[in-house]
């Protein structure tokens, strides 16, 4: 019999990091199996699909861009947090080799926070840049979590447009990227009891991107800085908002959150967290 794989699809696939972070806890466990990579184009992306369920080697893949959103068609079921984040990036053979899909970037989203949402608020909101797939996810991760939602994009219909979609109940508001961009004189209390976030969901301060521009007057005090970037890992927008206080989350939490919920899909076994730090390490050679 061959060797049991996953693997992550894409176009292109070169820059995934997935079978990096999949390889290592495999070795950490002992799983006799392989993660790969595999570059399909969409126009063959049935095919794979096709192919990949009468493979029964095969555990599942990962699904990066474009794929996220046409693959839904070539699944027999959607599990509901994919459905309403309108985006598969998991897919795994259950019953009979049915093709089942599911989104694992909001709980890998919101595995950092975890303390913090355990405990009662007064009131949450969360400022969220960016309009990209990733933003969907993690709109509708914190929506589902009671935050008051501000999400800032290059087009602001764009950004209502999702908010209606993902977040159709409550008060959110769309406002332009650059109205983060200038200081503000608002003044805000202290906080006490309320739970803030600044999510960078764009791919602004990425290495070879220009810099995130957010100006700090913006933040209430205590809020938290999380940037899904990871490469640079310390961005200039976590780097000024820790010089000032305030406390950061960086883009590898949620790159390891997410692969960690696949990848018990895939092997049946929980991801060995405790080797966190050395994966870090390693993937940040």
């Amino acid at each position: 019999m061959n060797k049991p794989y996953a693997e992550v699809i894409g176009d292109p696939i070169a820059q995934s990091k997935s079978p990096l972070l999949h390889g290592f806890w495999l070795e950490k466990l002992g799983i006799e199996a392989e993660y790969r990579a595999c570059h399909v184009k969409p126009e063959g992306l049935a095919d794979y699909f096709v192919d990949r369920r009468a493979d029964s080697s095969w555990r599942g893949c990962n699904i990066t861009m474009p794929h996220k959103q046409a693959a839904r068609e070539h699944l027999y079921s959607v599990e509901e947090i994919a459905s309403s984040i309108g985006a598969v990036n998991t897919v795994y053979p259950a019953f009979d080799r049915m093709l089942a899909g599911t989104n694992t970037d909001a709980a890998g989203f919101l595995e950092p926070l975890r303390e913090d949402l355990a405990q009662e608020h007064y009131f949450r909101m969360a400022r969220i840049l960016g309009t990209g797939g990733a933003a969907r996810a993690i709109i509708a991760a914190l929506a589902g979590e009671g935050f008051t939602l501000v999400v800032a994009g290059r087009n602001p219909d764009k950004a209502r447009a999702l908010l209606d979609e993902l977040a159709p109940d409550g008060e959110h508001h769309a406002v332009h990227l650059d109205h983060f961009a200038e200081p503000t004189d608002f003044k805000f209390d202290d906080r006490e009891g309320c739970l803030d976030l600044v999510v960078n969901a764009t791919a602004l301060g990425m290495k070879g991107q220009p810099p995130l521009k957010f100006d700090l007057s913006h933040a209430p005090p205590r809020s938290i800085f999380y940037d899904i970037v990871y490469s640079p890992l310390e961005t200039e927008l976590l780097a000024d908002a820790a010089k000032a206080g305030f406390r950061t989350l960086d883009g590898l939490n949620m790159l390891i959150g997410q692969a960690a919920v696949a990848f018990e899909h895939f092997f049946g076994q929980a991801a060995p967290r405790e080797y966190d730090a050395e994966l870090r390490e390693l993937l940040l050679r």
